[in-house]
């Protein structure tokens, strides 16, 4: 299924930029939490958007909490939910994001000591 063009979300207003700064500040709880609200709103492609970005976040909070198995998980749902859409959309770089988070996945499966940074949104 392809993801249609989209207006951007607005960044800069309500649960999504506090789930960004949340996320940002490696507050991923809260970010999940934030994105959460907003995802309950949305419809189609941008409800599926949201939900891979929900995944994100949950999978960094549960690497902070020492769960790799879990973060390894979500992390691959959330990038292959990713993959439907184009290289930008709703405002956000898609192909650094995916990049990133292909790092992610291989420092979790080959247990890397340390991970890389959490994958940039935006």
């Amino acid at each position: 299924m392809s993801a249609a063009p989209s207006m951007p979300l607005d960044w800069q207003q309500s649960d999504l930029a506090a789930g960004l700064h949340c996320y940002r500040g490696g507050r991923f709880f809260d970010a999940h939490e934030h994105w959460e609200d907003a995802w309950r709103a949305r419809q189609g492609a941008e409800k599926r958007f949201l939900q891979a970005l929900i995944q994100i976040a949950v999978a960094m909070h549960h690497f902070q909490q020492g769960n790799r198995v879990g973060a390894a998980s979500l992390l691959g749902r959330a990038l292959r939910r990713l993959e439907e859409f184009p290289s930008a959309f709703c405002g956000v770089e898609l192909e650094q994001l995916r990049t990133g988070l292909r790092a992610w996945s291989e420092a979790l499966e080959q247990s890397a000591a340390a991970a890389p940074p959490p994958p940039f949104i935006r």
